[in-house]
């Protein structure tokens, strides 16, 4: 529960696919929630209205990361602040400058308002763009993306990522705020919002027929439960500091398509590897033991997917088959 009931927090972002969990789980709580939204008459921001505690307990404000006034406004009174905006993309022009900015805005209003502490949204793409890493090396916190190779790669949406949390961290000394960071890999899960977001589609697109193939790639992955649930852990547990990184765990995209194949063998799953020429990539390590030495329980990356794909279907975003069998039970 909070700290005080009614506690109030900012939430920038709102109705992203993490922040929409995180607000969710809130107001749950007990908590306040001051929600940022570019819109707050958006149809779009129209899910958070409807969840339990949001008649009472939430207020959508109008802030933009580039408005300072307004993310002022929105966070004076909070005694705590979730930055969850920013934005995703591979166009460096709104990914880099907006996200930097936005971030020293966000810690800047923070310090201002006098907030408990701040927690920062960053991304596995800080931590593990690093061609020079050992294969067998473990990447946890202690792991920085090489800003020259993403760069060279023209991969703007981890430099930006990168970069953003960096200016946070700097902020945040210069200023005298408590920042802890979170850095969650691939986020899975059940969509509140109504549009797909762009890591679900990355499993959409392997049920509609559109991937015909599958990458010869490793990826990380997390339950979007599990990423809201480690924030309030953050904001909650006085002992927490530095970065989080929030993963469950690293399959092949082979181990991916067999087990969507399992789960929905009705849907037009990709059998074969756009890349038979070279080996199979290795999934490499991680530490989340520091989440884990905080309470968190990971939910397991087989429920992750299956919980995909049936928040697609009861949302709309994927047709569902007729058949008569009985519903695939999950046990971990």
């Amino acid at each position: 529960m909070p700290t005080v009931p009614g506690e109030v927090v900012c939430v920038t972002g709102a109705g992203g696919f993490i922040a929409s969990w995180l607000v969710k789980l809130l107001l749950e709580k007990g908590y306040t929630v001051r929600g940022t939204v570019r819109n707050p008459d958006d149809p779009k921001n129209s899910h958070l209205r409807e969840l339990e505690g949001a008649d009472e307990r939430l207020v959508l404000c109008k802030a933009n990361l580039d408005d300072y006034e307004s993310l002022r406004e929105a966070i004076n009174g909070c005694s705590g602040v979730f930055h969850t905006a920013s934005p995703v993309t591979d166009d460096p022009e709104q990914m880099v400058e907006p996200a930097v900015v936005g971030t020293k805005n966000v810690i800047t209003a923070a310090a201002e308002a006098k907030v408990r502490r701040v927690v920062l949204t960053s991304s596995i793409g800080a931590v593990y763009m690093d061609p020079n890493r050992a294969p067998d090396k473990v990447v946890d916190e202690s792991c920085w993306s090489d800003l020259e190779f993403c760069k060279n790669t023209k991969n703007w949406y981890c430099y930006g990522k990168a970069v953003a949390e960096q200016a946070a961290w700097d902020s945040a000394k210069d200023l005298g705020v408590d920042l802890v960071v979170i850095n969650p890999v691939l986020v899975l899960g059940p969509l509140l919002q109504p549009t797909v977001n762009a890591s679900v589609l990355h499993i959409l697109k392997y049920l509609t027929g559109s991937a015909k193939t599958y990458a010869n790639s490793v990826q990380a992955y997390v339950h979007v439960k599990d990423v809201a649930l480690a924030h309030i852990l953050l904001f909650e547990s006085p002992a927490a500091s530095g970065r989080h990184l929030c993963a469950e765990s690293v399959l092949h995209r082979a181990e991916v398509v067999d087990i969507l194949a399992k789960f929905f063998p009705e849907y037009p799953i990709p059998t074969k590897c756009s890349d038979e020429k070279n080996p199979r990539k290795k999934p490499y390590k991680f530490s989340n033991k520091k989440l884990k030495d905080l309470g968190l329980d990971f939910t397991p990356v087989k429920q992750s997917l299956y919980d995909t794909v049936k928040s697609l279907q009861e949302n709309g975003h994927l047709p569902v088959p007729t058949q008569t069998d009985e519903p695939i039970r999950i046990v971990s």
